[in-house]
């Protein structure tokens, strides 16, 4: 069967699926700040429960507070609450933002979880990245999961030359302004064309970044060379020889050719013209108008059926145990 390379990756990650709730899907890498962990720390405390995989949850080092630009007393606070619960259970906090110009970096496949001003970028290394709030981090400290609904794909090719002296930010405005800023809204986006994959990985990350502004999900990019060699040249995955054991099955992540997307969306390069764009305010009020009222879905209300989310997927950690070693007994016969 034809697969999207969303579709490909999501289902690499599906623990259990039930009718009438949202597929329960196991996480790679979790990333926790110190704005959104505080509450979820503290309701493991009364639960008296630890963090259930403490090898797979990254605590982001604080750049401002590392580089020595005084902090408010409220922003020092909240680093060192960071840095007193991660201790209480057993978390290392990781420097692998001041590296990175601010950008997290992943490994090709992995589906990641962090406070979305932290995670759009990553789709440029052929992730799913996902923003997730206070709550949904409970979820995750305690279960290395999360309840979520598949969203819709969307390609979005852009094909051609830019003009001289344009470049990705160039791309960004003529896209939302095209597409609006609730365009993609429900959608997860796949971006591709020669243009978009003929950027560097920078504009790549900048490309995955602006996905929310068009109110998408998420956006990734099929990774390529370009992406493997980057990923070598700063070092990562040579601890656990991920570049070397996994290369070849980060090949087939792309979309076959014959998958289908729910939308697909083509430009030309050529129809990029420098200036500032607007946000298509007229094609946002009419999607708004379209779309009528939303109906209350689980993940807007949190509650189904009586179950607290988290409750939810902690009744299925035997599960969740059985796929994590299945899914270690996969990466061991690559």
């Amino acid at each position: 069967m034809a697969l999207t390379l969303f579709d490909k990756i999501w289902n690499e990650h599906v623990v259990s699926r039930s009718s009438g709730f949202p597929d329960t899907l196991f996480i790679d890498t979790h990333f926790i700040n110190k704005l959104t962990s505080p509450r979820a720390f503290d309701s493991l405390r009364k639960r008296d429960m630890p963090v259930f995989r403490t090898k797979q949850t990254v605590a982001i080092n604080e750049q401002e507070y590392t580089s020595h630009i005084p902090l408010s007393d409220l922003g020092r606070f909240q680093f060192d609450l960071l840095s007193r619960n991660c201790s209480d259970f057993g978390i290392e906090i990781s420097g692998q933002t001041g590296n990175y110009y601010g950008s997290l970096v992943a490994l090709p496949g992995q589906i990641i979880v962090c406070d979305p001003e932290n995670t759009d970028n990553l789709g440029a290394f052929g992730v799913i990245a996902i923003g997730i709030n206070e709550a949904q981090v409970e979820q995750v400290l305690a279960t290395q999961c999360i309840l979520k609904q598949r969203p819709k794909r969307m390609k979005i090719e852009v094909n051609g030359k830019l003009e001289k002296g344009l470049g990705v930010k160039d791309i960004n405005h003529y896209l939302i302004d095209e597409i609006s800023a609730d365009g993609a809204r429900g959608y997860f986006i796949e971006f591709g064309g020669d243009t978009i994959l003929n950027l560097d990985m920078d504009g790549r990350m900048a490309i995955c970044n602006m996905s929310r502004e068009i109110g998408a999900v998420g956006g990734i990019i099929a990774p390529d060379d370009l992406t493997f060699d980057y990923l070598k040249d700063l070092g990562l995955g040579s601890e656990t020889g991920s570049l070397e054991e996994y290369r070849e099955s980060w090949k087939t992540l792309f979309s076959d050719e014959t998958s289908v997307f729910d939308e697909v969306l083509e430009f030309d390069a050529e129809d990029i013209r420098p200036g500032n764009y607007g946000i298509g305010l007229s094609k946002l009020i009419n999607a708004s108008i379209q779309s009528g009222n939303e109906l209350l879905s689980y993940e807007n209300a949190g509650i189904l059926e009586g179950y607290n989310d988290t409750d939810y997927i902690l009744s299925q950690l035997d599960l969740i145990e059985e796929f994590q070693r299945s899914k270690a007994s996969k990466n061991q016969m690559v």
